[in-house]
């Protein structure tokens, strides 16, 4: 039990939260949309700090981000917990704990300890991943200002739907962030992920600005998202965030509440990648398809590889201090 930031008072007793989009009002003894902030007596806590729900080190290419110190180990943390409530969740068991089962679990760990076991397995970055690091703010705020004065960049994987108030709170330690943009169909966030469009969109534009680095994600799933129309206006409001944002286009397996239809054909992300370098992207990417040719970087003044990737593995690197080792051009990124 933590009080928790990002909220104001009533005179009755509700609480009114800004952490993210839905802007929950919350009377004494109710949670928020994310089942994990509680209103005890007027005074709004979170109920997952020092709740770690998960912990690995991975690659960075598993957040996935291409272009943000490649080829380096991140340690990579959660608690249960999320302000979506996507029907094709892949890390639903956690994601929907509170909401699906009632319980919150998790081991205590400190903040302090995340962080001496991050530079102890030589992690260049921590990852607050898995599930929405929005939710557990209050964590991941003292353990990002921890791993900043340890040497460590803080990355997120995230729904994109803070407010501007809770990006300004984590701006200053924030290194790097990964958005899902879902879809480009007010209706169906509504529907599928419980949540608005414009949020997300809204606080796309905030990230480049605060010289966070940005990369976009989308998973393709079947009937959902995967018309060509719907994908190139995705891809057009990712070039209006700046050409040199890449933009993943990930596959859909069946998962969660959502097992009505297959995954995604690989000739769909083909012709997403297509459509994202049509649209004026320098960088696109497939993933969840290993050994897929659009899993590698490519420059865009000669067109070689430059980064050639199977999976999250790095096979070959052709860069020297962020040029082509080709033709010099500058590859965007941070710690290429």
């Amino acid at each position: 039990m933590k009080e928790a930031m990002l909220y104001s008072r009533r005179p009755d007793g509700v609480v009114e939260c800004f952490l993210c989009h839905h802007r929950c009002v919350i009377r004494p003894g109710h949670v928020g949309f994310c089942s994990v902030r509680e209103n005890r007596d007027g005074t709004l806590y979170t109920l997952v700090y020092r709740r770690l729900i998960a912990r690995h080190i991975d690659p960075i290419e598993k957040k996935p981000l291409f272009h943000f110190h490649p080829g380096s180990l991140s340690y990579s943390i959660a608690t249960p917990g999320c302000n979506f409530r996507c029907v094709f969740c892949q890390n639903f068991s956690i994601s929907q704990m509170p909401r699906d089962d009632g319980q919150i679990e998790g081991t205590d760990v400190a903040p302090q300890d995340i962080v001496a076991q991050a530079v102890s397995s030589r992690c260049t970055t921590l990852s607050y991943t898995y599930t929405e690091p929005t939710i557990f703010m209050e964590y991941a705020y003292d353990t990002g200002r921890l791993a900043r004065e340890a040497g460590l960049k803080n990355v997120w994987v995230s729904n994109g739907y803070m407010t501007p108030e809770a990006l300004d709170l984590i701006a200053p330690d924030l290194d790097a962030i990964n958005v899902d943009l879902k879809c480009f169909n007010a209706e169906t966030y509504r529907k599928m992920m419980g949540a608005r469009l414009e949020g997300v969109l809204e606080t796309l534009q905030l990230f480049r600005p605060r010289n966070i680095w940005l990369e976009v994600t989308t998973l393709v799933v079947p009937g959902m998202n995967d018309g060509e129309d719907e994908l190139r206006r995705i891809a057009e409001f990712v070039v209006s965030l700046g050409r040199e944002v890449p933009w993943h286009v990930s596959r859909f397996h069946p998962d969660y509440q959502l097992d009505d239809r297959g995954a995604t054909p690989a000739r769909t992300l083909e012709r997403a990648v297509e459509i994202g370098r049509q649209a004026g992207l320098k960088y696109v990417y497939s993933g969840n398809l290993p050994g897929d040719p659009n899993e590698h970087t490519y420059c865009p003044s000669c067109g070689k590889i430059v980064i050639e990737r199977f999976g999250f593995n790095i096979q070959r690197y052709d860069l020297e201090k962020g040029a082509c080792r080709f033709c010099r051009a500058t590859i965007d990124g941070v710690g290429l």
